[in-house]
């Protein structure tokens, strides 16, 4: 299990999440991203990051709200191929 930056992160961006990683597994493009993105394979499920996201962005891939399961994705596809997931992050929510 990792964790998942969703929905709500799109055009917010709060770095609240980023400070408290114990293991910077919580990336993103200044000026290029409209969201963060969870390295799934550097997580180590700690669960620091949740409680500190002002906008209930975070949650433990089990727990994923069913309307946002394509973040799971989105999050892992940014780590090989960050237009494509930049791709995604816009036909998710729309500009």
């Amino acid at each position: 299990m990792t964790y998942v930056i969703a929905e709500p992160c799109i055009d917010v961006l709060d770095l609240a999440c980023v400070s408290v990683c114990p293991v910077d597994c919580i990336h993103y493009e200044e000026g290029v991203d409209r969201k963060l993105f969870i390295d799934p394979n550097e997580c180590i499920d700690c669960g620091a990051c949740e409680p500190e996201c002002p906008v209930n962005a975070i949650f433990p891939e089990d727990q994923l709200p069913t309307e946002w399961a394509g973040y799971t994705k989105i999050d892992a596809v940014w780590f090989t191929d960050r237009d494509a997931a930049r791709a995604m992050v816009d036909a998710a929510k729309p500009r």
